[in-house]
């Protein structure tokens, strides 16, 4: 990264929902923002664990057994191997997520949603 990331003119330039924005990397990871409204699907990254920082907003992380609810400021990683399901229910939320370059935010055998640079 060459300049510095200003995360709220990058949130302010796209609208959709669930659609990843790659605003930098490092080692190889991806810093991606995402805003969240609704239900995501189910899914579980076999190779990777799953950063979520949700700095608006409300963020239910379902798992099979229990239901993690995150606000701004709190941050949850979804071990490896571990079926979730992200749900944002109480309106738009935003969040960075941090992931390996490449991974696709689906899951693994789900169509992809490749995130796209901000």
């Amino acid at each position: 990264m060459d300049d510095k990331v200003n995360l709220p003119q990058k949130f302010a330039g796209f609208s959709d929902h669930w659609g990843p924005r790659i605003v930098g990397s490092y080692n190889g990871n991806d810093v991606r923002l995402i805003r969240a409204q609704g239900e995501f699907i189910w899914h579980v990254h076999e190779d990777t664990d799953d950063f979520f920082l949700v700095l608006d907003g409300e963020l239910d992380i379902e798992l099979r057994d229990r239901t993690i609810t995150l606000g701004p400021g709190d941050l949850y990683v979804v071990p490896r191997g571990v079926e979730h399901r992200p749900v944002a229910r109480r309106g738009e939320v935003r969040i960075l997520n941090l992931e390996p370059r490449g991974t696709n935010n689906v899951g693994e055998g789900s169509p992809q949603r490749p995130p796209v640079a901000a």
